[in-house]
């Protein structure tokens, strides 16, 4: 299934079944990919993803960002978090470069852990609790950067105004994908893209992931 979905995810991004730009190619195959690990349900690629853009690192180049709307109904952590995998996988197809965090010289590191703190105590909790360590880590190895749009009145105090997050609130759908999903289920994602033999995700093996 994972297979299939990438597959067909890197025919839509090419063109097989039509031409788009090269934004739409973004848009719609990491869509389809992900409507088919949640098994053809809607809801998952049209109202759980917010947008997929093509933004700047601060040396220029260009990298791939995708926005969650909120926790994707009927897709579990671990099919929100292999969304990335799909993303990453048309990113090279693509020719685009690795998303960096920290990039302009802006501590997002310390913004994400700052709001996942704060969303944990203020908004819910979370199926895993993770380490500041392992967002760290996560995220200096992340090629393709999880954003989402603001989902509780909640804001962060110190990381305020970075240049690529677009909200000072708490992004719920964000922050579930990075806590539940990348790390809470970091073992069965490296498993599975050992199985598929995807490169450049070798490191999911070092987190030492969640505790439930």
């Amino acid at each position: 299934q994972e297979y299939a979905a990438l597959q067909l995810a890197e025919e839509v991004s090419l063109g097989k079944f039509g031409f788009f730009s090269r934004k739409e190619s973004l848009d719609l195959g990491i869509r389809v990919g992900l409507a088919v690990v949640t098994d053809g349900i809607t809801v998952a690629p049209l109202q759980g993803i917010s947008s997929i853009e093509e933004k700047e690192n601060g040396d220029g180049s260009k990298y791939i960002s995708v926005s969650f709307a909120g926790p994707i109904r009927s897709a579990g952590g671990t099919e929100a978090a292999f969304t990335l995998i799909i993303a990453d996988h048309i990113r090279k197809v693509l020719g685009l470069e690795s998303y960096k965090v920290n990039s302009w010289n802006e501590d997002e590191s310390g913004r994400v852990i700052e709001e996942l703190r704060i969303y944990e105590r203020e908004v819910s909790n979370f199926q895993f609790k993770v380490s500041d360590e392992d967002i760290q880590y996560l995220l200096s190895h992340m090629p393709i950067e999880v954003d989402g749009v603001e989902t509780d009145p909640s804001e962060v105090a110190v990381h305020r105004d970075l240049k690529r997050i677009k909200t000072n609130r708490v992004r719920g759908g964000a922050l579930r994908v990075i806590n539940d999903g990348l790390i809470g289920r970091s073992r069965k994602l490296h498993n599975l893209v050992n199985i598929l033999s995807i490169s450049g995700w070798d490191w999911l093996k070092d987190l030492e992931g969640g505790l439930q």
